[in-house]
């Protein structure tokens, strides 16, 4: 018999991944100068490295390098023009902050005013990017992905599929104190898991979260704090299984909050805690913790379109008796310059503890995966 894992999701999957390969390896369609090519894959590293989310976009024309979407302060611009200007073959480099098109469809560059006047950049309503960077290794973290994951010595599940379905947006960034930049935002997601096994791909459990969090960023570090809502439902199919026993009405809200800081060489570590205020069944404990690591290399492969990423994320809950739950995950991440804040990821996935899917919270699990995810950061 067929193994259902090599049935429809296992082959949208690869050929989702072949197309991404395809894509991030051609080149931008305007760098005609190889020089030009370098200049902008060299400044996309060191953007990457030290402020990942302060620039949307880089271009570079005949060796002038124009960064687009800049949210930097004015002494972070400082020390990123000296970077950049340091580069071989840069000529000078340009701060942008508004693009315009021709009915000829040509793109011209407005110059941004003098630094000293930061009103041109800020306040800003619905800022192309989240002032802070996604969790790449946080089960919970709203972005667009889907997964295969095998589960080991699992009473109930084998081969997963497993979804999730959101974002975060940013809703109004403003300056703040000590030259920091303030932004309060939105998140939202869809966490679904479906047995690849079962004649019908069943859906198994959905979980339905949004969260309003508010963020301060000063250099390399930030700050999240956020209120989130999150509930949890039984799919159709498994109920239809005749398992009512299993199902728990789970809702609840709370706040969190975590403090991020960007190494060199790519690095990042965060770490906070969270505390839910409103549950339902009533008996759940409060409180939580979070901490982890990633890695985004500075370096990039194949034209500069290919980029080694993996992080780890390590949360530990009251209602577990603090017992430790990890995931991990570790791939490649496509990118082109021209639109740094769009990374496509191709990841695999380990996880070790209770269950993130919200009915199953008590059961722990173990699985390997691989999975496709897409970011705007």
């Amino acid at each position: 018999m067929e193994n259902p894992l090599f049935k429809r999701p296992f082959g949208l999957i690869c050929v989702l991944a072949l197309l991404a390969i395809g894509w991030a390896l051609l080149p931008p369609a305007h760098a005609a100068q190889p020089s030009d090519e370098f200049i902008r894959g060299y400044a996309s590293a060191v953007v990457a490295m030290n402020y990942p989310a302060g620039v949307e976009s880089i271009r570079v024309d005949d060796g002038v390098v124009y960064l687009d979407g800049v949210t930097l302060s004015e002494k972070e611009q400082t020390e990123l023009h000296k970077m950049l200007s340091d580069v071989e073959g840069v000529i000078r480099v340009e701060f942008v902050t508004e693009i315009k098109r021709t009915d000829t469809t040509d793109v011209h560059l407005k110059e941004k005013k003098q630094a000293s006047e930061p009103d041109d950049q800020l306040p800003v309503f619905l800022p192309t990017t989240p002032l802070f960077q996604s969790l790449l290794a946080d089960p919970r973290w709203p972005h667009f992905s889907a997964s295969l994951q095998r589960y080991i010595d699992d009473e109930q599940l084998r081969n997963v599929a497993s979804t999730n379905f959101g974002e975060s947006f940013g809703i109004y960034r403003s300056r703040g104190p000590w030259e920091s930049t303030m932004e309060l935002g939105i998140q939202a997601g869809v966490f679904a898991i479906f047995d690849i096994d079962s004649e019908s791909f069943d859906l198994i459990n959905a979980d339905y979260f949004v969260g309003i969090p508010f963020t301060i960023k000063k250099g390399n570090f930030a700050n999240l704090t956020r209120i989130f809502h999150q509930s949890s439902h039984l799919g159709d199919e498994f109920l239809l299984r005749g398992r009512t026993d299993e199902r728990i009405n789970l809702s609840y809200e709370g706040v969190n909050n975590l403090f991020s800081y960007h190494l060199p060489a790519g690095f990042r570590l965060y770490a906070g805690g969270g505390y839910i205020f409103h549950r339902e069944p009533s008996g759940l404990d409060p409180w939580s913790t979070q901490a982890g690591l990633g890695f985004r290399s500075p370096r990039l492969w194949l034209k500069r379109s290919l980029r080694p990423v993996a992080g780890i994320d390590v949360q530990n809950r009251q209602e577990s008796d603090w017992a430790t739950d990890v995931s991990a995950r570790a791939g490649i991440q496509f990118e082109n310059p021209d639109f740094l804040s769009r990374k496509l990821q191709l990841l695999f996935e380990y996880y070790n503890g209770k269950s993130p899917n919200g009915q199953f919270y008590e059961n722990n699990i173990e699985f390997f995966g691989l999975g496709l995810h897409f970011f705007f950061d």
